[in-house]
């Protein structure tokens, strides 16, 4: 047991952690996690994320996939499976009562009767109540009872780690979509640009003012845009079919109410992480891989008490008699207490096994619990380090579209003047198609960075 405590000594820290304590937990997490300027310490943190971005079509989506979604109410399932397992086991630490009644009519062989007589009939009357108890002394029956209600908890955490696993993959579908949709307004302004470029170049082409290679690569570049529109429409069709399935819906089901485009929303502010001391609690596949340290070390202790002798008490109370009239008078009455031991002191090794197969699967799930904190740790990094650093990329960006259509603009200027060759304005269309389409990608991927990070925090639903 003394290993078991040092294993589990953080879940105890995080749960109650002293100012010493919270120092010391501080010290183990990320740097990164102790003070950042985009990343500041709130608690609790909100539940409802999502809200944050102001979406209400995002808010109904989510309300709807935690409504209907069939992972999750196969997650809702297993939660009542898991509470009848634990209520069933619970029983056995009270007696169990029976009721019997009933009439008896015999006729004894008349070769066997003591009087002689040729035919002995008899018939009685009876109705008693038995009683069974297997008397929990030593905790046995207890301890399983607990490792049940642990298991209980742990499915009610599964529930909880699927609502939040649902509501950010419903809200990454819509986000991925939205870019899509944004991906797809780019190419659709570029090409109508590089389309009246292309007229311009013909137009010139037909007065002697431009080579008929200038056409040429204004076509290509124009009809390369093009090319590109049906790849990008399947997969607005794809994310689009991916929320219908998540919520539970067939493909199609809600393509009106997605197919319009909607810009992305801008959301660049700072994220409440929490308290670091407490992070990682908030997560449910730590408080569950947690939960399952607990019921193994509830199994553990009910098998070294499969040692120690079992204590029952057998009792029945009841009414006998030949005529019913006289079932209930007390002559009738008669009863019986029978409190028994049983010690079983050889099994052929059975006991000693099933304590050594409890050991392991507690030595088991506590590596389990390092390994879901460190996944943990690992996840929560990655996804703060995605959403700040695309936060920074976006604002580069920015300024880099503004130059590239200033350069397009110049260019073509200059092109038309004379100035330049055509091959300045065909670099600056696709520079142009570049940035854009980059600073478009980047705003999608820093909102699915942040839904990550709602995610690894741990974030409710």
């Amino acid at each position: 047991m003394r290993k078991i405590f040092f294993c589990c000594v953080f879940v105890i820290l995080a749960a109650h952690p002293s100012r010493g304590q919270q120092n010391m937990l501080m010290e183990t997490l990320p740097p990164e996690w102790q003070e950042d300027d985009f990343f500041v310490e709130t608690t609790p943190n909100d539940d409802f994320w999502w809200k944050k971005f102001e979406d209400t079509l995002l808010d109904s989506l989510i309300t709807i996939a935690t409504e209907r979604n069939l992972s999750a109410m196969t997650a809702l399932t297993n939660i009542r499976i898991a509470k009848a397992g634990w209520r069933m086991t619970q029983s056995g630490l009270l007696p169990s009562l029976s009721l019997s009644t009933g009439w008896t009519r015999e006729k004894a062989s008349g070769n066997l009767s003591q009087t002689g007589d040729a035919e002995a009939w008899y018939g009685y009357f009876s109705g008693a109540i038995s009683m069974n108890w297997e008397v929990d002394v030593f905790g046995k029956i207890f301890k399983r009872a607990q490792a049940q209600k642990r298991a209980f908890q742990a499915t009610e955490e599964e529930y909880r780690a699927t609502m939040v696993t649902l509501c950010a993959e419903v809200a990454n579908a819509y986000f991925s979509l939205r870019q899509c949709q944004a991906e797809m307004g780019v190419l659709r302004e570029n090409a109508q640009s590089q389309k009246e470029i292309m007229e311009i170049v013909e137009a010139r082409y037909e007065t002697g003012f431009a080579s008929k290679l200038d056409v040429a690569q204004a076509r290509s570049v124009y009809y390369s845009t093009l090319a590109s529109i049906p790849s990008m429409q399947s997969s607005i069709e794809q994310y689009i079919n991916s929320l219908a399935v998540l919520l539970a819906l067939y493909p199609g089901s809600i393509d009106e109410r997605l197919s319009s485009p909607a810009p992305l929303p801008d959301f660049v502010e700072a994220v409440a992480v929490g308290v670091p001391a407490s992070l990682l609690r908030r997560r449910p596949d730590v408080r569950a891989a947690e939960l399952s340290v607990e019921k193994s070390a509830a199994l553990l202790g009910a098998a070294k008490r499969d040692w120690l002798p079992t204590f029952y008490l057998n009792g029945t109370f009841g009414y006998s008699a030949n005529n019913i009239d006289n079932l209930v008078r007390s002559r009738s009455m008669q009863w019986e207490i029978a409190p028994t031991m049983t010690w079983n002191i050889f099994s052929g090794g059975e006991r000693i096994n099933a304590t050594a197969q409890a050991k392991a699967e507690l030595e088991q799930s506590i590596i389990l619990f390092n390994s879901t904190v460190l996944t943990a740790v690992q996840e929560v990094s990655n996804a703060m380090s995605l959403y700040k650093n695309s936060i920074l990329s976006i604002e580069t960006l920015k300024e880099t579209v503004r130059q590239g259509e200033e350069t397009l603009e110049l260019s073509l200027e200059l092109y038309k003047q004379g100035l330049t060759q055509f091959q300045n304005v065909l670099d600056a269309q696709r520079s142009l198609l570049s940035y854009q389409d980059n600073l478009v990608r980047t705003q999608g991927y820093s909102l699915t960075a942040l839904v990550q990070l709602y995610k690894a925090l741990g974030g409710g639903w």
